[in-house]
């Protein structure tokens, strides 16, 4: 059965009954900051189509920048209201709209070698500031797996209880920001859900996208960093979005979860399979390493139950998208980093 490119996006922001069941245990209006980003937009519609299958009239606010106005237009179309604000303004974060759920998005990573300071500022100071305006809202927070130490492949990838040991100052920021928030949320009363994100995918943008690329203009695919998670990005944007049911109240640990798909998938047998599909033989520098940036998503699938996407119909659906003629964000994931500096 041919796929369409309609029907990859909408596979993007469809809810799911488990994500119906999980909302249904909320109550009230979700605040999306950060909504224009790669995910943003996604996991806005989401919500929203799934508020429109329970009652209560409940409404998804979507708050950015909006530098990108056709993001604010695919929002307001799908029935989510839209707030232009920029949160480095702390007048303008008090007069955010009030909600008793907020998913929180906001990050800053490319450039931080270069200029530090805004990346600290953008992950560590204004999660804290955010978090004192939401006071006693549950919030779900996404971080990354980037805080977790280079792991062996056969280690599984880093669960939970791994202690975090990021490399480069991008992760360190990223450790900050779950330490800020989860101080600020014990301080006010706000129930804490923290999402580690490794590698979404939604064909526009992400690791096999950056594979198939280079597969495709006969560029080496670099095999020092030889393994990865992904996911779908529907899925990460269901597990976020169920995870604000489960967030954990002052005097508990905030619930962290690792969203990533199940698979330890090698680079090597990534790029040759995108090649078996595309007709291409890949071509490929360097070694793989003996670690990698991996992590153990099995404390989710045991809450939420397994992706919705498989990694075979990942690897399919870039090449259609590819192949078709589908827009492409054009912002490369540098999986390949392993010192920490994006």
């Amino acid at each position: 059965m041919t796929v369409t490119l309609a029907e990859i996006a909408r596979r993007v922001h469809e809810p799911d009954d488990r994500l119906i069941l999980e909302l249904a245990k909320t109550e009230g209006d979700l605040v999306v900051l950060g909504a224009a980003g790669k995910m943003g937009v996604s996991l806005a519609r989401m919500a929203a189509e799934a508020f429109a299958r329970l009652p209560g009239g409940r409404t998804v606010h979507a708050v950015s920048r909006f530098s990108d106005a056709s993001a604010r237009a695919e929002l307001e179309e799908a029935g989510v209201r839209t707030v232009s604000a920029d949160l480095g303004d702390e007048a303008v974060i008090a007069g955010l709209p009030d909600a008793p759920n907020v998913v929180y998005m906001v990050g800053r990573k490319f450039g931080t070698a270069g200029d530090a300071g805004p990346t600290w500022a953008t992950n560590v100071f204004l999660p804290g500031r955010v978090a004192q305006r939401y006071a006693g809202a549950r919030i779900s927070a996404f971080s990354s797996g980037n805080v977790y130490p280079l792991l062996p492949p056969t280690s599984g990838g880093a669960d939970e209880d791994v202690p975090p040991n990021p490399v480069g100052e991008y992760a360190q920021s990223c450790l900050g920001r779950e330490r800020i928030l989860t101080y600020q949320a014990a301080a006010t009363g706000s129930p804490l859900a923290v999402i580690r994100l490794n590698y979404a995918i939604d064909c526009r943008y992400g690791v096999l996208t950056d594979i198939a690329r280079a597969v495709l203009a006969g560029t080496p695919v670099d095999l020092g960093n030889g393994a990865v998670n992904v996911i779908w990005q529907g899925d990460a944007n269901r597990y976020a979005l169920s995870a604000l049911a489960h967030a954990r109240a002052a005097g508990e640990d905030p619930l962290v979860l690792n969203v990533t798909g199940p698979e330890t998938a090698s680079v090597r047998w990534l790029a040759t399979e995108l090649g078996r599909r595309l007709n291409r033989e890949p071509v490929f520098t360097g070694t793989e390493a003996p670690t990698a940036l991996l992590s153990n998503a099995a404390r989710c699938f045991g809450m939420f139950g397994y992706p919705t996407v498989s990694l075979h119909q990942m690897l399919d659906w870039t090449v259609v998208w590819l192949r078709e003629g589908g827009a492409l964000l054009d912002k490369p994931t540098h999986f390949t980093e392993r010192a920490g500096r994006f």
